[in-house]
């Protein structure tokens, strides 16, 4: 690094003897860090505390001279300063749980969270309540806390202090400190080399009357021990930076500037003090609002230096924004294991920072990455191991760039958001594609098989993967699509996150063509990813319109046998099968199973996908024993290979229910649904679409059995739940709806029932279209129950009993050539009631009018059975 944040040659002294008037050996080691702001305070009180006699001390000297002695600069406060009541009260209380010797507190954080700021608060505080002696010391050299120290001997008169030998006037200061009974501040900001520095902490004094407060980013085991109290500084709260931006602002009659973007801006800014200053500068040196500011600061192209750049330190910071947040980088990197500090920070901000697993560091991606990264680079470097990768997080850790938890959590490494894009604005251009390929192989390394044991992990890893391809421009689409981009969408879709799924595959699709060209099989990849997502959104036309090219696409590119245009073709026919084309899915998956079991053999997992999707196709085309056979076989295969709870064997379990059910083995299907809705349930939560799924086959299977109410109850949840998960007119909300309808119908609470059909069916013939298999039951259905109810209002109410038969004839005769086997039943009947209401009102001639058009009307078929769940969807 170069610049502000640059290592200086300074000294590190180490002592062997502290003395009023002795003198020290040491030696001197180079380890400075220039104008260093390092993060933490040591806040050391011992006001109000009682004497800890247990320390033997001399009696205090003469002093001639009660004069209030200052030492050092002590920084002025910001504009709109915020004085953090919560951290003060922080403060106080670890002070109370030591009240017995004078408290050291380390105020530990990053750069910028405005440490310095906290202890200058302290040290005018001491000076309006006038303590006798306030030192503030720049203490990144530990030369300039000796220096500090020799200055404050000579102005307070300790005796001995010549100025003939600065280590001696210091020592000697130290133990005047710990005997004096007047009242002292001493405050070591931008503590660094805390090894160094261990001599020079003063001790306890004889009184209650001293306290130490420090600054340092550092927070290893040094920082703590001897009685000091750690304390955290973070970033401010929200209302804190919103108070400094509107007392900034309206202190430079610049009030204007505060929009109702604010919220947005200070959290894009991370809360940071010092990045809140600098940017409250340039608004107001540009006279640009928030909302204006923030576009500049969003934007792809903005770097800090320019959007928080050094002139707009109006407040005294001392430094531009990048080079405090990476201060630390230079000191750790000369560390051991020395040099890796710096690609590793560079690795982990390509990452989301909300965190990511510290597993991650442990792959050989990433020791691969530090081994040809590490700085300087060398051609004979050994190898890094995983331990010394694990040692580069905790130098980091220590030095407060990132924040490392070790316990197990997905999320263990954490880094500000401002911390990382400084890393990546300092990262060369030449090293970027590497490590952002480095990352994007250690997530995929680390991706768990079954994702439903580890929910909480997976949906971490794909946050970081999409923060990844947001930063990582074109980098990972050479030569072809990064394997991890394509894992992160199909992750989408297996969680339920369909709408989720279409957005990202409708941006890896446009980057594979724009990249690659439409024939890549990347691109073939993506956009047949993008038509699955499409057809789990319900988005079934659009999903078949990209699969019938995709599927033509692969067998010219890839071949007939291919892998991948068999998986197009089995997409296709799943398509087919959910827009009713239910002949045509079965045309194709009675060629893909044989390619399957020809090409991969008869375990394959994609051998069992292609039978199970056949069984379903036999299923809903009314082939329930083929279909129950091949379920069997199905599931038991499933079962054998991959286990009892894995996703696969659930969905066999769901489809072989599904099938029974339609088999009238009701008894059987209730089985299996409860048992599938309880390890759906335990497995992937109680709102993923296939537990929804598994809840709404349980109820129509609970609806058959008689089990009226339990289904009802059931029903209504799964309705509610589809509604709010996916929306009003999904189709899987629509099914939930319609099942519904036909447990209303049972518990005879028809208007429910007329209600809920008279929605579904609109909603069918608008999603679906007018002669999907769909649409054409719901509209049977609700023809069916208007009969019905009509029938139910005779005598007493010829009136009603004629709307509803002339509703149910509006509801289907209009439709009777597009499926007359099933229309043609139902409209018969509702011109039988009408006949009976004309009867009723004595017309028999118009009765008879009627009772002709139902004999016309009439089809060899019995009426379509409406509203049952289709059971679960292989692909």
């Amino acid at each position: 690094m170069s610049g502000e944040g640059s290592i200086g040659a300074g000294r590190d002294i180490t002592h062997t003897a502290v003395g009023a008037s002795s003198r020290v050996e040491h030696t001197q080691v180079d380890n400075r860090i220039a104008n260093t702001t390092v993060g933490g305070d040591v806040f050391q009180t011992g006001r109000d505390l009682t004497i800890n006699t247990t320390h033997n001390h001399p009696p205090p000297p003469a002093e001639p001279d009660r004069r209030p002695v200052r030492v050092g600069a002590v920084p002025p406060l910001a504009s709109a300063f915020q004085p953090r009541p919560g951290l003060r009260e922080e403060i106080d209380r670890a002070r109370e749980r030591n009240a017995t010797v004078v408290l050291t507190q380390v105020l530990s954080g990053g750069g910028g969270v405005g440490k310095s700021q906290l202890a200058a608060a302290y040290a005018d505080r001491a000076n309006t309540e006038g303590v006798d002696v306030v030192v503030w010391v720049n203490a990144a050299e530990t030369a300039q806390i000796i220096a500090a120290y020799a200055a404050a001997a000579r102005r307070v008169g300790v005796p001995g202090a010549d100025g003939q030998d600065a280590e001696s006037d210091a020592g000697a200061f130290l133990e005047w400190l710990a005997v004096t009974g007047r009242s002292w501040l001493v405050v070591l900001d931008d503590l660094t080399d805390l090894e160094g520095a261990g001599p020079w902490w003063p001790r306890p004094p004889a009184g209650a009357n001293g306290r130490v407060l420090a600054t340092t980013r550092r927070r290893d085991a040094l920082v703590t021990g001897n009685g000091r109290a750690v304390v955290s500084i973070g970033t401010y709260t929200t209302a804190e930076a919103l108070a400094y931006l509107e007392e900034r602002l309206s202190a430079a009659d610049a009030a204007r500037l505060l929009d109702d973007r604010a919220d947005a801006l200070i959290e894009a800014l991370g809360l940071l003090p010092l990045a809140l200053a600098h940017a409250a500068a340039y608004m107001i040196n540009e006279d640009v609002d928030c909302t204006a500011y923030l576009r500049l600061f969003t934007g792809r192209a903005s770097r800090l230096e320019s959007l928080l750049p050094p002139g707009a330190d109006t407040d005294g910071y001392g430094r531009q924004v990048t080079a405090s947040l990476l201060l630390a980088l230079d000191a750790a990197d000369h560390r051991e294991p020395a040099g890796l500090a710096t690609p590793a920070i560079r690795l982990a901000a390509h990452l989301d920072p909300a965190g990511h697993p510290d597993t991650l560091w442990t792959t050989r991606a990433v020791t691969r990455y530090l081994t040809t990264h590490r700085t300087p680079r060398t051609s004979d470097a050994a190898p890094v191991t995983t331990g010394q990768a694990r040692a580069a997080l905790r130098l980091l850790h220590h030095y407060a760039l990132i924040t490392h938890h070790t316990h197990d959590t997905p999320r263990a490494i954490r880094l500000h958001a401002l911390t990382a894009r400084a890393a990546r604005e300092t990262t060369p251009d030449h090293d970027t594609p590497a490590t952002v390929r480095a990352a994007a192989d250690a997530l995929r390394a680390v991706w768990p098989e079954h994702e439903h044991t580890a929910r909480d992990l997976t949906t971490v890893l794909r946050a970081n993967t999409d923060t990844l391809a947001g930063l990582a421009d074109d980098h990972l689409w050479h030569p072809g699509g990064h394997p991890v981009l394509f894992t992160a969408g199909n992750s989408l879709l297996r969680a339920g996150l369909f709408h989720t799924a279409v957005t990202h595959w409708q941006h890896l699709t446009a980057d594979a063509e724009r990249l690659l060209g439409g024939d890549h099989p990347s691109t073939l990849a993506a956009r047949g990813n993008l038509a699955v997502s499409y057809w789990r959104a319900g988005r079934t036309a659009e999903a078949i319109r990209i699969e019938e090219r995709v599927a033509a696409d692969c067998e010219h590119v890839l071949g007939g046998d291919h892998p991948d245009t068999l998986t197009a073709r089995t997409n296709l026919a799943a398509s087919y099968r959910q827009a009713g084309r239910t002949a045509e899915a079965i045309r194709i998956e009675e060629q893909v199973l044989p390619d399957r079991e020809r090409i991969l053999g008869e375990d394959h997992p994609d051998t069992l996908t292609a039978r199970g999707n056949l069984a379903v196709s036999y299923a809903r085309a009314g082939r329930t024993a083929e279909a129950i056979r091949i379920g069997e076989r199905v599931a038991a295969d499933r079962e054998r290979l991959l286990g009892h709870d894995h996703p696969d064997t659930l969905m066999a379990r769901a489809n072989l229910a599904a099938s029974y059910g339609r088999a009238g083995r009701t008894a059987e299907a209730v089985v299996l649904e409860e048992r599938v809705l309880a390890d759906r349930e335990r497995l992937v939560g109680e709102d993923h679409p296939d537990t929804l799924m598994a809840r709404g086959n349980l109820a129509v299977s609970y609806a058959r059995a008689g089990r009226t109410a339990e289904a009802i109850r059931i029903g209504e949840r799964v309705a509610a739940d589809r509604e709010r998960l996916v929306g009003h007119d999904h189709p899987d909300t629509l099914m939930a709806r319609a099942n519904l309808a036909v447990s209303y119908r049972q518990a005879g609470r028809t208007d429910d029932a007329v209600d809920l059909l008279r929605s579904v069916a609109e909603g069918r013939a608008r999603v679906l279209g007018p002669v999907h298999p769909d649409t054409v039951v719901s509209r049977a259905g609700l023809a069916t129950v208007l009969t019905w109810r009509g029938r139910a209002l005779l005598p007493g109410d010829t009136a009603g009993a004629w709307r509803d038969a002339a509703e149910a004839v509006g509801a289907v005769g209009p439709y009777l050539s597009d499926d007359p086997a099933t229309y043609g039943p139902v409209l018969a009947e509702a011109y039988r009631l009408a006949a009976a209401v004309l009867d009723t009102d004595g017309q028999p001639e118009a009765a008879a009018d009627f009772r002709s058009r139902a004999h016309q009307a009439a089809a060899t078929a019995p009426p379509h059975q409406f509203g049952h769940d289709a059971g679960g969807r292989s692909r």
